[in-house]
């Protein structure tokens, strides 16, 4: 068995991340990862030109690193009744620092009118898995009183990879239909191999679900007004092999503000976390419809690893987008998309 040099509290996040080996990891802050989400809402703002960024720092009170990061550009091209984009995504796990990099490429198609519009997308790119076995210690290199022994080389084989690439593919959907939007996707349709091994290691398809709706406080407010208040409710559910995930909440948002209150489980409706949002909308308005939203997430543990062990996990991200110069879509009314529930 392998374990760190370190104190218990990494070998606690080492068991942990051994269970979520094959896992592909969840934003909290969903909505300001778009594509990440679903390749269905490329080119689905307010705007020509979208860029998204997040980073998400898990269980920061363990001694090791998980952390993940999103980043993405895509286009609101009318022409083509959809969008284009890219996304590149980077996750470090485990005292291995097990690192998976991926770069796709997304395209979205989009039919309907002011009141209904569906969103088909398609999601293909390429991921490199690595691993650095050195950062490792086996169990020969353990003292039974004294712990780990500085300088002692295992007589354990270690696998000669430690690094794969391979190819990735997914799809999804999202329809908007007045106050309510419904989406799903399936990512890694082609489950590449990611064995270090040779022995064959299979990543399993991930299946997503989202739905909002979104409710005027206000008689004055429809489903087509951008301004004023609202409450909008929203379930997000994740499914991966035997792991799943449920996320359920509200958001109450009014002009440039954004709160949110989330709780989310895990397995068999156990608790995982409860999260608080904040999102702002910063110099909307201007000139080319520029608007830079900053947002920021915060997930207390309540499951049985506990929010004193980790200190919960913290989210930060930024995105902006606006209109080309001359743009002959700024300040029109395209129908609704799935930026009106966030």
């Amino acid at each position: 068995m392998r374990i760190k040099k370190n104190h218990t509290g990494v070998l606690l996040m080492l068991l942990f991340g051994m269970s979520s080996y094959a896992q592909d990891h969840i934003y909290s802050q969903f909505f300001n990862a778009p594509v990440y989400l679903n390749p269905a809402l490329t080119g689905q703002f307010d705007g020509d030109i979208r860029m998204n960024l997040i980073y998400r720092n898990q269980w920061s009170g363990l001694s090791g690193d998980l952390s993940y990061i999103s980043a993405s550009a895509d286009l609101n091209i009318p022409k083509f009744g959809g969008g284009v984009g890219l996304l590149f995504t980077r996750s470090s796990e485990g005292t291995a620092y097990l690192t998976k990099n991926n770069m796709a490429a997304t395209y979205s198609y989009s039919v309907g009118g002011d009141e209904l519009v569906a969103s088909f997308g398609i999601q293909a790119g390429f991921t490199n898995r690595r691993i650095d076995w050195d950062k490792l210690v086996f169990s020969d290199q353990i003292d039974m009183r004294l712990g780990y022994i500085p300088g002692s080389i295992s007589s354990a084989q270690i696998p000669d990879v430690s690094s794969k690439f391979y190819f990735d593919a997914g799809g999804g959907i999202n329809i908007v239909y007045r106050n309510f939007m419904i989406g799903t996707a399936i990512h890694h349709i082609n489950k590449p191999d990611e064995s270090f091994t040779g022995a064959q290691a299979k990543l399993p398809m991930a299946i997503t679900g989202n739905a909002s709706f979104r409710v005027p406080l206000t008689p004055a407010n429809s489903y087509n007004a951008a301004d004023g208040a609202y409450l909008i409710p929203s379930v997000v559910y994740y499914k991966q092999a035997q792991a799943s995930s449920l996320s359920a909440g509200i958001q109450f948002k009014y002009r440039s503000i954004n709160t949110g209150l989330w709780y989310r489980s895990s397995g068999k409706g156990s608790p995982d976390a409860v999260v608080v949002s904040f999102m702002f909308d910063i110099f909307t308005g201007s000139r080319n419809g520029e608007k830079l939203r900053l947002g920021i997430s915060h997930d207390a543990t309540t499951s049985k690893i506990n929010y004193t062990n980790t200190s919960g996990t913290t989210e930060g991200s930024v995105s902006f987008e606006k209109y080309f110069p001359g743009s002959s879509g700024y300040n029109k009314f395209n129908g609704l998309r799935c930026y009106d529930f966030y």
